[in-house]
């Protein structure tokens, strides 16, 4: 790739997002400064989501200064934390070069040079660090843009290894840090997306020794908002709210900032925005306890790809967010349908690939003292066990327990059509082909549908089993789960069968065995 043009973008952008999703958890865990609260991971992913869906909104055939200025805005409206906040005008440098041209290099010196004019007192070992290491090592990377690409990705990897040399509390806690490490995945997956077959994904380190997470985080607290002003008032800002606290980061411009800073009382840190112009999104944590409002109702939320398993779902009580076959919900369907669902709410994500817009949108109903569980549902059928076993009466710790193993006492399977050539766990398979899978992986690869589904019920049964479950998709042959139950009512008699019309795109029969 030569260039990066607005389709590369958008794909760049929900990589970042997903893999930020992915590793949140990890990140979270490293995170010791500058307090160590243990959300840098969810707000970077939180951070990157608001831009990857700002670029998938717009319309086919925008042009690249378009995209990249979005993108941009994205990321700062929905920036969050000290480190999502340096992230966000760390990818308003690049926008600000690569909307008219493909100068990586320059790109990433102007990211750098924006994000450390962002922070009022930069401390090295951080992703201030990380980027500007990244900066000066691609200045001399010989080649295009792949080479450039593949250079930041490396350096980024070797800078985060030096943040404790740099950070004492890295030191002492025994991790690397925070930012940095979600900094180098954005930047891994850059790579990717450019080179098409970079494999050098990093992977987050475990702490070589732990602190508390909240040990070090003390009173005060953390105060965002964005806010509408000119450039001399927000001067005027940065000074008054750097004399009232500290880890102050202000990013942005042309008439919109977002505003980070931790202070011992956050109501002078807002009539100071009111001073300087019109603040709004204001968000205000205590540093020091995270609580949640008392419980004002119980729900479930559970991602749907077809009509009748909407219904399905609809009809066991729980609030529905639809998704098309192979998509993801939105972050904001997701956050509607839980601050929907009540002040206690099991999220039924049923799809490995919606779970982390699953957790980021519970990461913030719970800043307004919503109680969320995300199960790790990963189809169907196992949201299905698990909303069959959904108890509205019993305690929600308990009742998240009794989902939990219903989901993952359920077997998965479905069947697809190949649409090209490709090596599986179970052999090549041709377009065409018919294939069955199981837990995820390709188990069977045959010539009919009703042969397939036969062979995957047989095993999947043969490690046990009291129920199956099939749910027929759109274009499934009419007797296709008839011809399921007659083979069980010869071979497996003792089994129960259940059917539902799914109604799904894309599989023509799911399959659960509890």
């Amino acid at each position: 790739m030569e260039v990066l043009d607005p389709p590369a973008v958008r794909r760049w952008a929900r990589l970042a997002a997903d893999a930020l999703g992915a590793a949140r958890a990890e990140i979270d865990a490293l995170n010791v400064f500058p307090v160590a609260d243990g959300d840098t991971g969810t707000n970077l992913h939180l951070t990157m989501l608001s831009a990857a869906e700002a670029v998938e909104a717009l319309p086919d055939g925008v042009d690249s200064a378009v995209t990249w200025q979005t993108l941009s805005y994205g990321a700062l409206v929905g920036a969050r934390g000290n480190s999502g906040v340096i992230v966000s005008q760390g990818l308003r440098g690049l926008a600000e070069v690569l909307k008219d041209g493909s100068d990586l290099r320059a790109a990433l010196l102007r990211a750098a040079t924006l994000a450390r004019e962002a922070v009022a007192r930069p401390v090295e070992g951080t992703v201030l660090s990380v980027l500007e290491a990244v900066a000066q090592a691609v200045q001399d990377a010989e080649g295009g843009l792949a080479e450039v690409a593949r250079r930041a990705a490396g350096e980024a990897r070797a800078a985060l290894r030096r943040t404790p040399e740099q950070l004492d509390v890295l030191a002492r806690s025994g991790v690397v840090d925070a930012g940095g490490a979600g900094l180098a995945i954005v930047l891994e997956s850059l790579a990717e997306v450019i080179t098409g077959s970079y494999g050098g994904r990093y992977e987050v380190p475990a702490p070589t020794s732990r602190i508390s997470p909240m040990a070090e985080v003390g009173a005060g607290y953390e105060v965002m908002y964005l806010l509408d002003a000119d450039d001399a008032a927000v001067a005027g800002l940065r000074a008054e709210l750097d004399a009232m606290g500290d880890s102050l980061v202000v990013v942005g411009g042309e008439g919109l900032w977002n505003v980070h800073v931790h202070v011992d009382e956050a109501g002078p840190a807002i009539e100071a925005a009111l001073r300087a112009g019109r603040p709004h999104r204001i968000k205000v944590t205590y540093l020091a306890e995270r609580t949640h409002r008392a419980s004002a109702g119980r729900g479930v939320v559970a991602v749907a790809a077809g009509d009748g398993i909407a219904a399905l779902f609809e009809d066991g009580g729980a609030v529905v967010v639809r998704r098309s076959p192979g998509g993801t919900p939105t972050l904001p369907a997701m956050l509607a349908a839980i601050r929907q669902a009540g002040s206690e709410v099991a999220v039924l994500p049923n799809d490995e690939h919606v779970r982390s817009v699953a957790a980021a949108a519970a990461e913030i109903a719970r800043e307004d003292g919503v109680v969320v569980s995300v199960l790790p549902t990963k189809a169907t059928v196992q949201g299905l066990a698990a909303l069959a076993v959904h108890d509205p009466l019993r305690r929600f710790d308990d009742d998240v327990v009794a989902m939990t193993d219903a989901a993952g006492h359920t077997r998965h399977g479905h069947l697809t059509v190949a649409d090209r050539e490709a090596v599986t766990s179970a052999g090549v398979c041709r377009p065409g082909d018919v294939l069955g899978l199981i837990d995820g992986d390709v188990a069977v690869i045959g010539g009919t549908l009703d042969a397939v589904a036969t062979t995957v019920v047989d095993r999947m049964v043969a490690g046990g089993g009291e129920l199956v479950t099939l749910v027929t998709g759109r274009d499934a042959p009419a007797r296709l789960a008839a011809r399921v139950e007659e083979h069980l009512n010869r071979a497996r008699p003792e089994l129960d069968l259940v059917v539902y019309d799914g109604e799904q795109g894309g599989y023509p029969l799911l399959i659960g065995v509890e």
